[in-house]
């Protein structure tokens, strides 16, 4: 695995300035100190020097799915430590990249905050398990798998019963642009109008798999959020951001009347922070922050 970076060492300048000045004849002259106000101005670093990471990228197909396993295993953790679990129900999904119609998912009936990757266990296309030593959530194969097999570009699936999501799928309507921030939803996000109870049938999944259509979200109504992404990390952040927009929606509804953003503004804006790269980025210091939920995570 390569993590892709910008960077660039800087060159060194002082020196070759004060050799150039020796070899004219003269004498260097004596550096200007601050406030001498004959000092230039610092020089912009030029971009190609500064540090900014990008997606990984890999070389072996056993590379990428340990990496992809990583980071499900850190998702889990995060949603266990953000309070997503309610029991048993929850579930991350992530397509293997070598037998595509197969995804490694959470272990029925394990608490997130516990996880580790050897937990994990990897599901075929007919929901049995042929890695691992643990059961299967049927919702969650008969939701997520029908969500993998419409949407090939779907690399994660994220679905838990967060407190928010599923206060906000209660009113069964979708997410408004009142924030910057929900504004990566704006218009890329469904509504699934219905409940049955709990989707242990495929024919259910398909309804939901066709409900989210191309978009990145859907809202399950009395039931919670579903979020996809072409990584782990993306449909991560996406449930997060998610989740947090549905808060400050009931949040500002219960104080009065929200000033919407107008549908322009929240196009561009979806535009600039609605993509799977930004969802990637954002991602990446929230993992940082909360380092210490990954103790022994990657246990094998």
């Amino acid at each position: 695995m390569t993590e892709t970076t910008a960077t660039t060492a800087a060159a060194p300048e002082a020196e070759g300035a004060e050799a150039a000045g020796s070899a004219a004849g003269g004498s260097a002259a004596p550096a200007a100190g601050p406030g001498t106000g004959s000092a230039s101005a610092p020089q912009p670093v030029p971009t190609d020097q500064l540090h900014f990471p990008l997606p990984p990228t890999f070389t072996s197909v056993e590379d990428e799915r340990r990496h992809r396993k990583e980071r499900l295993v850190t998702a889990l953790r995060l949603f266990g430590r953000f309070g997503f679990e309610e029991g048993v129900a929850g579930h991350i999904t992530a397509r293997d990249p070598e037998w595509t119609d197969h995804f490694w998912v959470n272990p029925f009936g394990m608490s997130f905050k516990r996880i580790r990757m050897s937990d994990l266990i990897l599901v075929n296309h007919d929901g049995q398990v042929v890695q691992g030593k643990y059961h299967v959530n049927q919702a969650a194969f008969a939701i997520h798998s029908q969500v993998h097999q419409a949407r090939p570009d779907v690399i994660a699936a994220a679905h838990s019963h967060s407190t928010y999501g599923r206060a906000l799928s209660t009113l069964g309507e979708l997410l408004e642009p009142l924030t910057q921030d929900v504004c990566a939803f704006y218009e890329d996000h469904a509504l699934f109008d219905d409940y049955t109870g709990v989707v242990l049938d495929t024919e259910e999944g398909r309804r939901i798999a066709a409900a989210l259509g191309d978009r990145k979200a859907v809202i399950l109504r009395n039931h919670g959020l579903l979020t996809v992404g072409d990584s782990v990390d993306a449909a991560a952040w996406w449930f997060i951001t998610m989740e947090r927009s549905c808060q400050v929606q009931l949040l500002a509804k219960a104080a009065g009347a929200p000033v919407p953003i107008d549908h322009e503004s929240a196009l561009l804006t979806r535009e600039q922070i609605g993509n799977s790269f930004a969802a990637w980025f954002n991602y990446q210091p929230l993992v940082a922050g909360h380092a210490d939920a990954l103790e022994g995570a990657f246990d094998e």
